[in-house]
């Protein structure tokens, strides 16, 4: 490097462990770590992390910048392909035995059979060196550098290279922390009410009143059927059914606020009248999709166990979203009449042999009272509630379900 080249190199470590703690996203921090890099005389034309994270889904996300491409995220999932790539990675030397591997592309010889390598050069990189990060609880995640440059890496820009990557490690561990949190509010408690946890929303009593539909799905005949099949094909069972009804809610714009045994608590929010009957209009869609899902559970592998029965609850109206419970242990979840009636109203569709019921409360919002099975007392409620089955198949684009064919089953039913 050049003497300048020296100083802008200097500059790089100086902004490390300066400004770049400032940088939102790590995604931008790789970026602007190969600019400067390259102001600096370093000829680099590929940069990679492999970070493994905390998730559910996701074993490993990496960033990969290219001087042609820009940034790519990639997530890496928990399979065999994965686990058989990552065998055969410098990933694996750098993670398990802390060490740095270098590979010369161009400067004869054999070359390590690793799997990257053919993508490599057939790219025209000429060098390559993988290095750890030792994050502060032990663990190392990684980082690659690769040029196109004749020659390859000098030996003091290797040394450069290995001198940025410990305050690297801090600022990736820093942004890996930001978003585990994320992760695990997410997972836990839900995208809105992790957010709003995340924003300081952490005493008890904190809170809201929002205007929501509340949707209970409750799976019939739980007892039956954990007695019938064995504990490890009842708890796959159970991540199915949860799987299918989270989809289903989540596609239509609604949130799961939380598993209660076996039952499912979905909220739909809305704030205004407009955006209450899209809101009604969207939970039972994902009611009548998670229905669906399930009797297609059912055909799929039904000779094994009890067929699964759901009987979901819709109601709607104003309710508490906030922090409930002990001094030193909250949950942050929606409470009020409105939901307690739409766990009662989920309990009618037993009585009923109904798999969807809503209230008059959503029939309203929908503009229609089709399908009126009638009004039943319910525990903790003085007034009867009236209850509707809306017919499948019978949701209009305006959000009603009063187009003909619902009028002649409410004629036949009366």
């Amino acid at each position: 490097m050049t003497i300048s080249a020296s100083l802008v190199a200097a500059e790089v470590m100086e902004w490390l462990h300066g400004d770049a703690v400032q940088v939102e996203e790590v995604s931008t921090l790789i970026e602007t770590l190969a600019m400067r890099l390259n102001e600096a005389g370093i000829q680099v034309d590929r940069i990679a992390t492999g970070i493994s994270v905390l998730h559910p889904n996701v074993r490993t996300e990496g960033i990969t910048w290219t001087a042609e491409k820009g940034i790519e995220l990639r997530r890496y999932m928990e399979t065999a392909e994965s686990i058989k790539a990552y065998d055969n990675s410098p990933f694996k030397v750098v993670f398990s035995e802390r060490r740095s591997v270098r590979i010369r592309l161009r400067a004869g010889g054999d070359l390590p059979a690793y799997g990257i390598v053919p993508e490599l050069l057939e790219a025209g990189y000429t060098d390559y060196i993988a290095l750890p990060l030792p994050f502060s609880d032990g663990s190392v995640k990684g980082v690659t550098f690769a040029t196109r440059r004749y020659g390859g890496f000098t030996g003091s820009e290797i040394s450069l290279l290995e001198t940025i990557a410990r305050p690297l490690a801090l600022l990736c561990e820093l942004y890996t922390l930001k978003r585990m949190s994320h992760t695990l509010l997410d997972t836990y408690v839900g995208r809105r009410a992790g957010a709003r946890v995340l924003a300081g929303t952490v005493t008890r009593g904190d809170g809201e009143t929002i205007s929501a539909v509340v949707g209970f799905f409750d799976l019939r005949g739980f007892t039956e059927l954990s007695n019938a099949i064995p504990g490890d094909k009842l708890i796959k069972l159970l991540n199915a059914y949860f799987d299918a009804v989270t989809r289903a809610v989540e596609a239509h714009d609604g949130e799961v606020l939380k598993f209660i045994g076996d039952e499912v608590m979905a909220v739909f929010p809305y704030g205004c009248d407009e955006s209450a009957r899209g809101a009604a209009r969207q939970a039972l869609l994902a009611a009548r999709e998670a229905s669906a899902a399930i009797a297609e559970m059912n055909r799929d592998c039904c000779a094994e166990k009890p067929p699964l029965r759901v009987g979901i609850a819709l109601h709607a109206g104003d309710v508490f979203f906030g922090n409930v419970g002990a001094e030193a242990r909250l949950d942050f979840t929606v409470v009020g009449p409105v939901v307690n009636l739409a766990s009662r109203i989920a309990g009618l569709t037993r009585d009923l042999e109904q798999d969807i019921l809503v209230s008059e409360a959503i029939a309203d919002l929908m503009g229609c009272h089709a399908g009126g099975l009638g009004s039943y007392r319910v525990k903790g409620f003085e007034e009867p509630v009236s209850v509707f089955m809306p017919p499948a198949g019978s949701i209009g684009a305006d959000g009603s379900w009063c187009n003909a064919a619902a009028s002649a089953l409410a004629l036949e039913a009366n």
